[in-house]
C-alpha cells in the first residue's frame, strides 16, 4: 500500500473525530457551585443611645456607648462599664452597667455563624439617678444561628424578677410594659424582639426607650434607648436552601458485574445500569459529571460511521483497480 492510498482513510478518520469534538457541547459538573464565603456574626452585651440635657446650659451631651461589642471570630467577658461627660455629676466617671456576668460571643465559617449575649445580675444606671437604677434584671440572654442551608433561628429571653426605677415589673411578649413614676420619668421596656429573614436572624432579649427628668446632679433630662443583649447573624454566601425530605422516595445504592468483570458502586440517589458484553456498569448520581453528549450526539455519530464507510469503500476500490 502507498501513501496516497493510505492517505485519504485517515484523512477520513482524523476529519470525523474532529467534527465530533467541535459539535459536541463541553462537559460540566452538576450538583456544584462556586465556593461561598464566610457567615457573619455579631453580638453586643448593652448599647446606650442616650442624650443627656444639663440644668445649667442649653446643650444635651450625647451618651452612646458600648459594652463588649464582638464580631466573629471574638469573645468579650466584662461585667463593668463607666463613662464620664462633661458637666455631669461633677465630671466624675458614671457607672452605666455593673453586672456578675456579661459575656458575648460570636463565630462564623463557610458552613455556619452564630452569636449570642448573656447578662446576669446586673443594674443599669443613668446619668443623675446614681442611687436608683433604671432598671435590675436577674438574667437576659440572645441568640442567632444562620446555617448554610438552614432557615436562620433567633431567640431572646429575660428570666426572674425584672425591676424598673424600683418597682417590679412582669414582662410580656404583647407589647412594651410601661413604667412611670412621678418625678422621675418613665420607661418603655420591650421583652424578647426577634427577626428572621431567609439569610439572617437579630434577636434582643430587653429594650429600653428611656424618658427620665431626674432633676439633679445637673441633669434635666435623659432621652433615648438603651438595648440588652443583643445578637445578629447572617448565613454564609451561596449557601444552598435546605430540601424538604420527599418520604416517597428511599435511598438506593447498587453494584453490578459484567461479562467483562467490570464494576461500579453507586451513591444514595443513583440507579445501576448494565453495558451488557462490556460488563461495565455505572451509576448516574446527582453529583457526578456530565460526559458532554446531547440531542445531537446520535447525528454526530451517524455522519461520522458514514464518512468512514465511503473513506473505507474508496480503500477498497483504489486495491481492485490497482490488482487489475
Amino acid at each position: 500500500m502507498n501513501s496516497r492510498t493510505f492517505r485519504m482513510p485517515a484523512a477520513v478518520l482524523l476529519a470525523t473525530g474532529a467534527l465530533a469534538l467541535l459539535t459536541a457541547p463541553p462537559a460540566s459538573a452538576t450538583g456544584g457551585g462556586a465556593a461561598g464565603g464566610e457567615g457573619k456574626a455579631g453580638a453586643v452585651v448593652l448599647r446606650a443611645g442616650l442624650d443627656v440635657g444639663l440644668l445649667n446650659q442649653t446643650v444635651s451631651v450625647p451618651l452612646k456607648t458600648t459594652l463588649n461589642e464582638v464580631s466573629a471570630p471574638a469573645t468579650a467577658d466584662k461585667t463593668a462599664l463607666t463613662v464620664t461627660l462633661d458637666g455631669v455629676e461633677g465630671n466624675n466617671p458614671v457607672s452605666v452597667l455593673r453586672a456578675e456576668v456579661a459575656t458575648s460571643k460570636a463565630t462564623a465559617d463557610k458552613t455556619r455563624a452564630e452569636a449570642e449575649a448573656n447578662l446576669a445580675k446586673a443594674s443599669v444606671h443613668v446619668p443623675g439617678l446614681p442611687l436608683l437604677s433604671l432598671i435590675e434584671v436577674e438574667k437576659v440572654m440572645s441568640k442567632a444561628v444562620c446555617e448554610a442551608g438552614k432557615k436562620p433561628v433567633a431567640s431572646a429571653n429575660a428570666l426572674g424578677k425584672v425591676t424598673a426605677l424600683g418597682k417590679k415589673v412582669t414582662l410580656t411578649a404583647g407589647g412594651p410594659t410601661k413604667v412611670e413614676v412621678p418625678g422621675v420619668g418613665r420607661i418603655d421596656l420591650e421583652l424578647s424582639g426577634t427577626e428572621t429573614t431567609s439569610t439572617t436572624a437579630a434577636a434582643a432579649a430587653l429594650r429600653l426607650k428611656v424618658a427620665v427628668n431626674p432633676l439633679n446632679l445637673n441633669v434635666a433630662k435623659v432621652d433615648g434607648e438603651i438595648v440588652l443583649a443583643e445578637a445578629h447573624c447572617e448565613s454564609p454566601a451561596g449557601a444552598a436552601p435546605a430540601q424538604p425530605a420527599n418520604p416517597d422516595v428511599k435511598p438506593q445504592t447498587g453494584t453490578g458485574t459484567g461479562a467483562g468483570g467490570a464494576a461500579a458502586s453507586g451513591g444514595t440517589t443513583g440507579t445501576t445500569g448494565t453495558t451488557g458484553a462490556t460488563g461495565i456498569t455505572g451509576t448516574t448520581g446527582t453529583n457526578l459529571a456530565e460526559t458532554g453528549g446531547g440531542s445531537l450526539t446520535p447525528y454526530v455519530a451517524g455522519g461520522a460511521l458514514t464518512l468512514l464507510a465511503i473513506g473505507g469503500g474508496a480503500l477498497l476500490v483504489t486495491r481492485r483497480g490497482r490488482a487489475s
